[in-house]
Formats: structure tokens, sequence, C-alpha cells
């Protein structure tokens, strides 16, 4: 059993923005510690039912032992949420009444998972699902001037170029500790800091293991087209390029008129389908970020159907 405490990020201001009421469809699109799906399912009650999707076999394991005192009112699917559309109307499971997309690590990847964490010495995998292509393959194989690009896009680190250079130099680099060592190197650890100096390497590395931005990109279309009237979505983001990615498509959607500015009249005939209902993004409190450090970086960002669904 592990000893592993998850804490759900944000999770009052969650069922709130989901709006959850009993006799509820929800799904989790990535159900991690299944802390969100165990809080929505209680208030859904009763009659509520919820899917949960993950792309680690394991969280779907721990999620299943978890909720299991809602037997029958949970299902589950391993797979990534980037197909959520297709999973739900495969499982005949839409309209839904919310959606919730945590786009963070659960606290089980970080202590348990391959090559996540740089606090245990693990190999560099950071995949979800065990597919595709690894960090270790990356930061081998990749040039020095396409490893310091994906540290610098992802991870927004302004020394991304000397951390490449050091990475590089110190190849091969097969484990956590190895990495975090030759980051270190680069660009040396300040007292004052708090965070490793590897946090937004390891940070680049996983979103592009695991193509997130693309997938995330995927995902809000398929996810917006579940939704019934009055039905809501729901995202926490922990990354400023997957908060963007969300913003703009809210933004998108709640907009009768998409065209380019300066057209004398509209001709993209776009309808508004949504409405925000977070003003801007919400951000976890201070006495929360204090409890679980974790949630610092965390934005909360929803909105709700206007129209009917159409399947």
């Amino acid at each position: 059993m592990s000893s592993v405490t998850h804490i759900p990020v944000m999770l009052n201001e969650v069922l709130d923005a989901l709006d959850v009421r009993p006799g509820g469809r929800y799904v989790d699109c990535t159900l991690g510690g299944a802390g969100h799906a165990e809080a929505i399912l209680e208030r859904a009650q009763p009659g509520g039912t919820l899917l949960g999707i993950d792309a680690d076999a394991s969280a779907i394991e721990r999620a299943k032992a978890r909720l299991a005192p809602f037997e029958g009112a949970a299902k589950y699917l391993q797979g990534n949420f980037r197909d959520v559309g297709d999973i739900c109307r495969q499982l005949e499971f839409a309209p839904v009444n919310g959606v919730l997309m945590d786009l963070g690590l659960s606290s089980y990847q970080l202590a348990e998972g391959d090559g996540f964490s740089f606090r245990s010495d693990t190999p560099l995998d950071m995949r979800f699902g065990g597919d595709g292509i690894t960090a270790e393959e990356i930061v081998n194989t990749y040039s020095e001037a396409e490893l310091a690009d994906l540290i610098f896009q992802y991870g927004e680190d302004p020394a991304s170029r000397r951390i490449a250079r050091r990475i590089v130099a110190s190849r091969p680099l097969r484990t956590t500790a190895e990495l975090a060592k030759a980051v270190e190197q680069a660009v040396g650890r300040r007292a004052q800091v708090n965070t490793h100096p590897a946090t937004r390497t390891f940070q680049a590395l996983r979103i592009a293991v695991n193509q997130e931005l693309a997938s995330l990109t995927t995902a809000l279309p398929q996810a917006h087209g579940l939704l019934g009237f009055g039905a809501r979505l729901a995202v926490l983001s922990y990354h400023s390029l997957e908060d963007r990615i969300v913003k703009e498509y809210i933004r998108r959607e709640s907009r009768d008129c998409i065209c380019p500015p300066g057209l004398p009249e509209c001709r993209c005939e776009h309808k508004a389908t949504l409405r925000p209902v977070t003003k801007g993004a919400l951000k976890p409190t201070l006495s929360e970020i204090a409890a679980n450090p974790r949630a610092r970086s965390a934005k909360l960002r929803a909105a709700e159907r206007i129209t009917e669904y159409a399947a």
C-alpha cells in the first residue's frame, strides 16, 4: 500500500465551478489520485455518475479502490484525455453535466513514477501511458539547439542554452539524478530560491514527452461538444502555456463573431456557445498553498454551455 497522500487542488472551487448537483453525469478526464472524482461523486448523490479517464493504468486501479463505495456510479477507462469525445460517445456517456481537466501531475506520479521527480533517482521515462518517446531519448539524441528551444519554450527557462550545453556535455544521461546534477552544474543553485534549478527542465521534458499542449488543444473542443445546456467545463492548469490555451479557447467560444478586425461585416457565422463562469483565472488561497505547495501555480478557468447539446 502506497504511503503517498493525495491532496486534490482547489477542491471546493472545482466543485463550485462545475456546479455539481445530485443526479448529474460528470467526466474526470485526468483521474490521477481520484480526489476530485470522489468529491464530485459525493456531491452528485443520489443518482450521480462519473466516468474517470487516465493514461496511467495504476491510476485507474487506485481510483477503483478509492471509489469503491460508489459502486455502480463510477466507470473507468484507460486512455488519453485528448480522445475524451470519442471515449464518451462509445460508452454512451453523453451529454454530460460537467467535464473536469486537471492538467497537473498526481502525487503518485511524482513519488512513484519513473523520471517525473529529481527527489528520487529513477530512469528518465516521464511517459504517462508507456507509449512513445522517453525523456532519456530526448536528452541523449536531441541537438543542443533543439534541447535549448524545448527547455525555453516549455520550461520558460532563460538559462535554457547553458542547460542544453551542459546536458550535451554530460551525455549519456540515464536517471533523474544525473539530469538534475547536469542542470545544477549549468546554472548553480541559489540558497534563497526554494525550487530546484532543474524544475523547469523536468517540466519541459514531461510536456514534450506526453505532447501535453497538443493533447489539450485537441481535448477542449471534444469536451465542449459533450456538454448539455447549462453544463460546465472546468480546467486546472499549472503552466502559462496551458492556461493561455484554455483562456483563448473560452474567449473564442464565448463570442458571436471571430472575424479578423477591420472587416466591414461578419463573415464567419460563428455563434457563442459558452459563457465564462470564472472572472479570469481563479488561484489557490495562501492557506492552501501553505498546506499543499504543489498548488502554488494552479489556475482554474470554467465556462458554461449556453446552447443545446448537439449529438
